[in-house]
């Protein structure tokens, strides 16, 4: 495992968080796989495209702003795939609404294509942050 390969996944990382907050789905997306599926507790798995859609409609005027932050834990290297084991918070502000914030833990699968990290499979556990 190259540390070069954990800083590269860093880096994605912290430019998803950023592109989040500043509503750029496109940078989002590009940061992904196409076969890309998202887990989460109580609902299906959700596709690249159903992801698109859904934050395309979020990042729109008048939708809810996004905050967060994703404390790595642990990332595996293994040729051409890697995992990130983190503990995600994310903090929602509707546009007419109080903030609410979501937290736990996160594993997500990345894979290297054309010498890239992509995010390829993500399955959190988020709930209510406890106060």
């Amino acid at each position: 495992m190259s540390s070069q390969d954990q800083r590269e996944i860093r880096d994605l990382v912290a430019a998803w968080m950023a592109a989040t907050k500043s509503g750029d789905v496109d940078a989002v997306l590009a940061m992904m796989t196409d076969d890309a599926v998202f887990l989460s507790a109580g609902r299906p798995p959700m596709s690249k495209d159903e992801f698109a859609a859904a934050a395309r409609k979020m990042a729109q005027p008048g939708g809810p702003r996004f905050d967060g932050r994703n404390d790595i834990r642990e990332i595996v290297v293994a040729g051409d795939l890697a995992y990130l084991r983190g503990d995600l918070t994310v903090e929602v502000t509707p546009p007419d609404g109080a903030p609410f914030v979501r937290t736990g833990p996160v594993l997500t699968i990345f894979r290297r294509e054309a010498g890239r990290w992509r995010l390829a499979r993500d399955a959190n556990m988020l709930a209510p942050a406890q106060s």
